[in-house]
């Protein structure tokens, strides 16, 4: 793995949904020993502390039910600003912070690549797709609509425009298993890829990861990867207030991360929806943070070469 000068960026983003507690994840990171595992791969560490949300108001448009989208509106621009700036200094890691905090982590990124006339990539690592609007969510929680917002769908009064909108077909989803029916039916009507838990059940993770990785080389795109941690089944993480059963084990996960490591595609990552309330003794902390090691180089044995990783994680 090439040496990187990773950006430690805090979002304590707590806004995005009613219950709390993702406040404390950007420390949680910390005291599990982020710094200090990137720091052992030869990876330079810069610590940016913890970000604010800027003043924002309640647009008239907004519909009543959406839990706290003035706070909301805040993070995105505090964080799309931070987020473009960091990409000129090097990799970017957003300490969340409930996956809210990715309006602005994403839209930051995609400005940044637009200048540099390279395609926005993303990779969402979710048992959910968070493809709703303020307008389609049910539940009113804006963390489930990141992916909605930064794709330009409508519907996202008050919030920044997104001047540099990231291609469905640029976006692959990889765990899902938790749709509602509105999200499912735009879903399917779009061009992003998936995978659910049935699909990979069936035919491994390795395939569809390496499909996306291959094109995003080939595009010579940035890549963004947004790790939830409810991608992960909640017997190996508990530490997250939407656990869904049948996710993701720690040998797929570290897997998945491994290849993206291999590809040495990755520009920027999302690290959201830690709990620390709802951990065992910093059990989902310390995942997190190891599979974040894993991504940016540690190993067991190296490989030789990018295509023998990619062939020996296919068959």
């Amino acid at each position: 793995m090439t040496e990187q000068t990773c950006i430690l960026i805090g979002a304590p983003v707590d806004s995005g949904k009613e219950r709390r507690g993702c406040l404390m994840g950007p420390d949680a990171f910390r005291v599990a020993g982020l710094t200090e595992a990137l720091e052992g791969l030869g990876h330079k560490v810069q610590d940016a502390g913890n970000l604010r949300p800027r003043p924002a108001v309640t647009p008239g448009e907004m519909p009543n039910h959406v839990h706290e989208p003035a706070e909301t509106i805040g993070w995105t621009e505090a964080l799309a600003g931070a987020a473009e700036a960091a990409m000129q200094e090097g990799l970017p890691i957003f300490l969340g912070g409930d996956h809210s905090l990715s309006l602005g982590s994403v839209a930051g990124v995609a400005m940044d690549a637009a200048r540099r006339d390279r395609p926005q990539f993303v990779l969402w690592l979710d048992a959910h797709s968070d493809y709703h609007t303020p307008q389609s969510t049910a539940s009113g929680n804006l963390h489930g609509t990141p992916l909605g917002y930064v794709t330009g769908r409508d519907g996202f009064h008050g919030f920044p425009e997104v001047k540099a909108p990231v291609p469905e077909e640029n976006i692959c989803i990889l765990g899902l298993r938790s749709v509602d029916a509105a999200e499912r039916e735009v879903l399917q009507a779009s061009r992003i890829r998936y995978a659910d838990m049935r699909a990979i059940d069936e035919a491994g993770i390795a395939r569809p990861l390496s499909a996306f990785l291959e094109d995003v080389a080939k595009a010579g795109g940035a890549l963004h990867v947004s790790l939830d941690v409810d991608f992960l089944d909640p017997s190996f993480a508990p530490a997250v207030g939407t656990t869904v059963p049948g996710g993701a084990t720690i040998r797929e996960a570290h897997l998945v991360m491994e290849m993206i490591c291999d590809s040495g595609l990755m520009t920027s990552l999302d690290l959201v929806e830690l709990n620390p309330f709802l951990d065992d003794r910093g059990r989902t902390a310390q995942v997190m943070v190891d599979l974040t090691a894993s991504a940016l180089g540690r190993r067991v044995f190296d490989r030789p070469t990018h295509s023998f990783a990619y062939e020996r994680a296919a068959s």
